[in-house]
């Protein structure tokens, strides 16, 4: 019968049956009634009211709820099924299809009705097919994980402002390069930004180099003398044909994360999270020019006084000068000289104590 410990509160015709031929068996062996009905686990009173409704031929339980005024009609439950045959694949859900009901003027019945009358008929939504899971796209193999080498941009908003904000940074280092302000999010806004930030790395003589020697050409997709990498979302300002064509002349790669996937950009969306986290008087800035001078003031502070924890808690201009290794190395340093010091000081005034005697303890 399938059974283990106490008999549910509801079963079947079959198992209240099987139940039944088990306490004949036992009483016809001699076995009291109260006995056997607890060797079972099924209570005394149940098993009597059974053996009175096997007597009447009624082991079967009626249908929970009684016969309420108020259920639904055979007509009805009739017009729920062929609504689901015929709207099913569209609606897709017991809730529209009970609102769909009404819409065709066909039936008037709550969702949760729909949804009774579809589980009692074996009915079931097929659902819409779940998108594969996409894999992120690698960075090209000619990309060298140190500063300068991997740039990633994106655009966050000041509503109080009306303002756009277009930042650069550095993903290896963590450096907050550039800024540019706008009300406008346009190609046109990405120029500007990646000029100033190839300007203040230095970058632009290499740029001026590619242009001597011809080797920028905007009809080839070569890859392996880039610049650097650009890393962004799928914006149409970063999509657009303008950009790309500008990358193309700075030799500078591009490379797009995921559709609706920001943790693709995760660098760029921490740094704009932090900026507003951590400075929320920028959202209050209503004067444009007012938010770009405290924009680069932020930016000033970000990249020289604050440690980030991506780059082991050394400052962005540390890292992308260099120094973040040895000033890694240096705490590392620092404190195993810590731990030296204080074991020798232990070790030292642990000498000098009195030695306790037994009944000197507690």
């Amino acid at each position: 019968m399938g059974l283990s410990g106490r008999v549910p509160h509801r079963v079947d015709a079959a198992t209240k049956a099987g139940l039944l031929d088990l306490l004949d068996e036992a009483v016809d062996a001699g076995w009291p009634l109260r006995r056997a009905c607890h060797e079972l686990e099924l209570g005394e009173v149940r098993a009597h009211r059974w053996l009175a409704r096997r007597a009447r031929g009624q082991l079967a339980d009626n249908d929970p709820g009684g016969s309420p005024m108020h259920g639904l009609l055979a007509e009805e439950a009739a017009a729920i099924l062929d609504l689901f045959d015929e709207w099913g694949e569209t609606d897709r859900s017991h809730r529209k299809l009970a609102h769909r009901g009404s819409y065709l003027g066909r039936c008037w019945v709550s969702p949760s009705s729909v949804r009774r009358v579809l589980f009692l008929a074996d009915k079931h939504f097929r659902p819409l097919p779940r998108p594969g899971r996409s894999v992120r796209k690698l960075f090209p193999d000619w990309v060298e994980y140190t500063p300068n080498s991997i740039w990633i941009y994106d655009t966050t908003h000041f509503p109080a402002a009306g303002m756009a904000v277009l930042i650069i940074e550095d993903l290896v280092s963590r450096k907050w390069l550039t800024e540019v302000v706008s009300v406008e999010e346009t190609s046109t806004q990405v120029e500007l930004g990646f000029t100033a930030a190839l300007q203040a790395e230095g970058l632009l003589a290499r740029v001026e180099a590619r242009h001597d020697d011809g080797r920028v050409d905007l009809t080839v997709e070569d890859e392996t003398r880039p610049i650097l990498l650009a890393v962004s979302d799928n914006g149409p300002q970063m999509t657009s044909g303008s950009t790309r064509e500008f990358l193309a002349l700075c030799a500078i790669a591009q490379h797009f994360g995921r559709p609706h996937t920001p943790t693709d950009q995760a660098w760029i969306e921490s740094l704009n999270g932090h900026v507003k986290a951590e400075y929320p008087h920028l959202l209050a800035i209503r004067d444009p020019a007012t938010l770009r001078a405290e924009l680069a003031a932020t930016r000033a502070k970000y990249n020289a006084v604050r440690l980030h924890a991506g780059v082991g808690y050394v400052t962005p201009n540390d890292e992308h000068e260099g120094r973040g290794e040895a000033i890694r190395k240096a705490r590392q340093a620092g404190l195993e000289q810590a731990r030296l010091h204080r074991l020798a000081w232990h070790r030292q005034h642990r000498q000098d104590r009195p030695i306790q005697e037994p009944h000197d303890v507690g």
